[in-house]
């Protein structure tokens, strides 16, 4: 009974390290997809002689991409250390990652967005 119980764990550890894996790759291929698609439009744009806004528009697609990658990125921290190796060190170092996480999805947000994400967007004319 041992040995099942043993082999149980491990089978399911292994999968919460694979899922965890599929995790880091999404929130890569998020970033990679959302870099392709901010600078291919901007260029598409740029040829077609729509400059005006160009910039904004870029580095605003870029950082909601980085914002989107980086909360799958925590989601795949999360797995392995909640499912995968469950000690205090590693909790300790997943709290340390979770905050410069989240402290740079605030400033990123703050940079894109032009005001805190607590603040209410003022409405515009066209609301």
């Amino acid at each position: 009974m041992t040995c099942y119980t043993t082999s149980m764990f491990d089978s399911f550890e292994s999968t919460m390290s694979d899922v965890a894996k599929c995790f880091e790759l999404l929130g890569v291929v998020i970033l990679v997809i959302g870099m392709a698609y901010a600078f291919g439009r901007a260029g598409r744009d740029f040829l077609r002689g729509e400059r005006a806004g160009l910039y904004p528009q870029v580095r605003a697609s870029v950082g909601h991409s980085i914002l989107l990658g980086l909360e799958v990125l925590v989601a795949a921290d999360l797995i392995r250390t909640v499912a995968v190796d469950p000690s205090i060190e590693n909790v300790a170092v997943l709290g340390v990652i979770v905050l410069i996480r989240t402290f740079l999805s605030l400033s990123l947000d703050i940079e894109i967005e032009g005001r805190p994400p607590w603040r209410a967007r003022t409405p515009t004319p066209e609301s």
